[in-house]
Parts: C-alpha cells; sequence; structure tokens
C-alpha cells in the first residue's frame, strides 16, 4: 500500500470517529442545556448584550460538559446497551467508536470546559463542578438506587437553570427551584416509564432498578408530579415579585397545561418519553407550545416592565 493510499485511509477512519464521536457526544440533549437562558430571560436582561454573551458562553460549556458526561454514562453501560433493543444502536455500543477515543475526549472535554467555567465566574464554575460531581455519582452508583435515581436526575436540570443566573450573578427566585424541580421529576418520571414499558420482562436485564417500579406505581407518581407542577406555576404567575403587577403573567397558564397534557398523551398514548429532548423536538404541537409559551412570557415581562 502506497503512502498516499495509507494516509487518505488513516484520515477517512479519523473523520468517521470523529462523526461518531459526536453522535455519541448527543447533541440534541443540548437542548436540556437551554435551561441556562431562564436566568437571563426571566431577570429582564435580555436586552443586554454583555449578559447574552455570558449565557451563550456558559451554554456552550456546559453542552461540552454534559456531552463529557454522556460518553462516561455510555462507558459505564456498554454491555447493558448492547442488550438494549434502541440504545444497541449507540456508536459505542454498536462498536462503531473505539473506547478508547470516548475516554480520551472526554478526558479533553472535560479539561478545556471546567477550568473555563471558572473562569467565567467562580460560582458558575461551582455550578458546573457540583453538575459533573452528580453525574458521575449517578452514572457509577445512584443511578442504582429507587427514587433516587429520578431525584439525581431532575437535580441535573435544576443546576442547570442555577448555572444560568449565577453566570451572570443574578438573584435565585425559588419559584426557579420548585417549578425546575417538579417539571424534571415529570421528565425523569415518564423516562422511567418508558423503559420499563419497552423492555417489559427484561427490564431488569438491562437496568436493575427498573425491578423496583412498576407502571402503575409511576402512572400515580407522575400524575401527583403533574398536578404540583401544574399548582406551582399558576402560583408563580400571581406571586413571584419580579412579575407585573396586573397579574398578566396568568396568560401563560393554559400554554403550560396544554403542554403538561400533551406530554401525557405522547408517554401514555404514543409510548414516548424515552428521549424527551427528541419528543419535543419531534412533535410539532409541543414544540409550538414551548415556543409560544417563551415569547408570550417574554412579551409580558418585558413590556410591562
Amino acid at each position: 500500500m502506497s503512502k498516499t493510499m495509507a494516509s487518505e485511509k488513516a484520515a477517512a477512519t479519523f473523520a468517521l470517529s470523529l462523526k461518531y464521536l459526536l453522535i455519541a457526544m448527543r447533541p440534541k440533549q443540548w437542548t436540556k442545556n437551554s435551561l441556562l437562558f431562564f436566568g437571563l430571560i426571566f431577570s429582564l436582561n435580555l436586552r443586554d448584550p454583555k449578559m447574552i454573551a455570558i449565557t451563550v458562553a456558559a451554554f456552550i460549556l456546559f453542552c461540552l460538559v454534559s456531552s463529557a458526561i454522556y460518553l462516561v454514562n455510555d462507558l459505564v453501560d456498554l454491555e447493558k446497551d448492547r442488550k438494549h433493543p434502541l440504545k444497541s444502536t449507540r456508536p459505542l455500543a454498536s462498536g462503531k467508536l473505539p473506547p478508547a477515543v470516548a475516554v480520551f475526549a472526554t478526558f479533553t472535554l472535560l479539561t478545556i470546559a471546567v477550568p473555563l467555567s471558572f473562569a467565567t465566574s467562580f460560582q458558575f464554575g461551582i455550578a458546573v463542578a457540583s453538575y459533573v460531581v452528580l453525574m458521575l455519582a449517578y452514572s457509577f452508583g445512584l443511578k442504582h438506587i429507587v427514587l433516587i435515581d429520578v431525584f439525581a436526575i431532575a437535580a441535573g436540570f435544576v443546576i442547570r437553570a442555577v448555572a444560568g443566573a449565577v453566570a451572570i450573578s443574578v438573584p435565585i427566585s425559588p419559584w426557579l427551584y420548585v417549578c425546575t424541580v417538579l417539571g424534571s421529576l415529570l421528565i425523569a418520571l415518564g423516562k422511567r416509564r418508558h423503559e420499563l414499558i419497552l423492555l417489559n420482562d427484561g427490564a431488569s436485564r438491562h437496568r436493575r432498578i427498573l425491578d423496583e417500579y412498576s407502571p402503575a406505581m409511576l402512572d400515580q407518581m407522575v400524575g401527583i408530579v403533574t398536578a404540583t407542577t401544574i399548582m406551582a406555576y399558576s402560583l408563580y404567575t400571581f406571586s413571584a415579585e419580579n412579575l407585573p403587577r396586573n397579574n398578566t403573567m396568568m396568560l401563560t397558564i393554559p400554554f403550560v397545561l396544554y403542554g403538561a397534557f400533551r406530554y401525557l398523551y405522547l408517554i401514555h398514548v404514543k409510548n414516548a418519553g424515552g428521549t424527551p429532548e427528541e419528543m419535543i423536538l419531534k412533535d410539532r404541537p409541543l414544540l409550538l407550545d414551548v415556543v409560544l409559551w417563551v415569547v408570550t412570557s417574554a412579551g409580558i415581562l418585558y413590556y410591562y416592565r
């Protein structure tokens, strides 16, 4: 084989590895990091170019960190994912991406993103480091503890929302904690339900913790969390201090109601919920509802400021 052919083959192999590495980094799940923009929007700083730039930078850094965690999770669950009807197609589980490449990428991403996070602000760096520690604990142990597993997933969403606020040094509203915890618990429970229904009798072979759940138990918890989420958000719309005093924020309640009901419809009727980020992107009514909620909320906040 000539040097030219060898170099071309090496280049093709490298390009293919990069392709599968990018897929393994799950860019579709970066939509979860949009929670970092909540602090910017609801602190009424959407017109501040500096604040916007900092939030965008924080979003990018969080995407790098979360991708590193996804790689770690896939490495830890490599053998189990190979038995999963959907996860078996992932680059690592299918053998398209060598584990050594994933390990190197994980180390590189964390080495770059974590120091830059502290450079952005010390508080933001703490939030990012906390997320890394929590998700590593989840990958190596917490996901095997009943109920704690879903609370750990929810905590990851809360850290995202907090990270967006501390990145631009704005006060964190208690409502941010309450609504984010409840909303993310709903997503986490829906995810567990989807896994249980999809894998059926083989659920425990993929994830032992699924033996501790039942569809009836998860449906009851989903119902409780859904009702509590709607109530908490409704109270927020006329109780939070930074909202217009004419209570116009209550006009956004129907969007939250529709979004919750649409989510329940998708997980119960369409058996969705395994990948919430893809569900939002693929389900046009739900995506339109989220967009309308964001636009309406921003319009009310900034018009009546």
